[in-house]
């Protein structure tokens, strides 16, 4: 058991999504952290474990499907009240993860954000409520708490343009017939990452990158036009600038996601000596020698890309059309509905079939576009 009673002194974390990858990470940071008490943690439907880990931290939990929906906003400000953190981690897969990054925010509580949905579905209003209520809003996914670290360091007055890195997935080098035929099986043989079935299909699908380009985009406050996607197999470079003078900066370091979550619950200190140094000539020179190469992407095999470039580029509701129509094409993928190549197909009808600009008000409205999203994209996979 690990003893989080005594927590003087210790910064109080409390653990969204515990049972993902995310959340499985950041446990594996407190357990050798001393500096970290986990104080409460959730769960969507793994009971069972969540049970072990509540006693194991002996700490609070919350089983999310246990609550009625309209109740889950409710049941996680009440959550929060309760284990009292100073900071938040949400590692929430999808959509599911924006009203507990509102409950944070509303609480004014820092949030090391690893659920991109939220701010691709409302940045702007979450973006409002942390400055309200000033507490931080901390990216996770490497990419971004790469650009996080690039633009502290170089200064975001004199970066002119973000470039995401891309392993390109599973199917990198296979020809564009044979992608659209892919199975379940295929998509999930990620060459790098360990994640969820969902993101994993996404990552084959370069759909998790199209997210990513619109989160960057919204944390940063740059246009699609400055955001630009390389694909980098070996997952060493994880993002880059480039500043106004035509310099490229890089951040660099072997893939684990415990470097970006300990960079976010430790900012804005660095912590020294959590992973081991990264040497490029151990890199380059060690007896099997690797190299980095960077590709352009393969949009016409990959079309998810350019339709989220071109969501980013319309703003407004277009972003959270995306997200429900990939969620829904991906969900009707994984369950043997259609098949992989209809994914972009779907996605691209739906954002296709209304006009998407308009100014995003208040949470209803997005909750409403992404209900009308998906009902649209849920039509294009019945009349399949």
């Amino acid at each position: 058991m690990v003893d989080t009673n005594n927590a003087e002194g210790r910064k109080r974390v409390l653990v969204l999504g515990c049972t993902g990858s995310i959340g499985t990470s950041t446990l594996d940071i407190a357990r050798n952290e001393p500096s970290y008490a986990v104080c409460g943690l959730t769960a969507n439907r793994n009971a069972e474990k969540l049970a072990l880990l509540g006693a194991e931290f002996s700490c609070p939990t919350l089983l999310a499907s246990a609550v009625a929906r309209d109740g889950l906003k409710d049941a996680f400000a009440s959550f929060i009240a309760e284990t009292r953190p100073d900071i938040i981690v949400n590692g929430i897969a999808g959509s599911a993860g924006l009203v507990p990054s509102i409950a944070a925010l509303e609480a004014g509580v820092d949030l090391v954000l690893a659920n991109k949905e939220s701010v691709v579905m409302a940045g702007p209003l979450i973006f409002a409520l942390a400055k309200k209520n000033n507490c931080r809003i901390l990216p996770v996914d490497s990419e971004h708490s790469a650009i996080f670290t690039l633009l502290r360091q170089c200064g975001r007055e004199n970066v002119d343009r973000l470039v995401i890195t891309a392993s390109g997935g599973p199917f990198r080098t296979w020809e564009k017939e044979r992608i659209k035929n892919a199975t379940l099986a295929d998509a999930l043989k990620h060459p790098t990452w360990s994640m969820g079935t969902k993101i994993t299909v996404d990552s084959a699908s370069l759909g998790n990158k199209g997210l990513e380009v619109i989160e960057a985009c919204r944390l940063f406050g740059f246009s699609a036009d400055d955001v630009q996607v390389v694909v980098h197999p070996q997952s060493i470079v994880h993002s880059l600038v480039r500043t106004r003078d035509g310099a490229i900066y890089a951040q660099m370091s072997e893939p684990d996601m415990k470097h970006p979550i300990i960079s976010a619950l430790s900012y804005p200190a660095v912590r020294e000596n959590f992973m081991k140094p990264f040497d490029l000539t151990d890199f380059v020179c060690g007896e099997t020698v690797r190299t980095l190469t960077f590709e352009k992407p393969r949009t016409d095999a990959f079309p998810l890309l350019s339709i989220a470039f071109g969501a980013a580029r319309t703003d407004g509701f277009a972003p959270i059309a995306f997200n429900a129509a990939n969620e829904v094409a991906a969900g009707a993928f994984i369950e043997g509905k259609i098949g992989f190549g209809r994914i972009p197909e779907i996605v691209g009808a739906t954002l296709d079939a209304e006009n998407w600009a308009g100014d995003v008000r208040d949470l209803k409205d997005v909750f409403e576009s992404d209900r009308r999203a998906r009902e649209i994209a849920a039509g294009f996979i019945s009349g399949s």
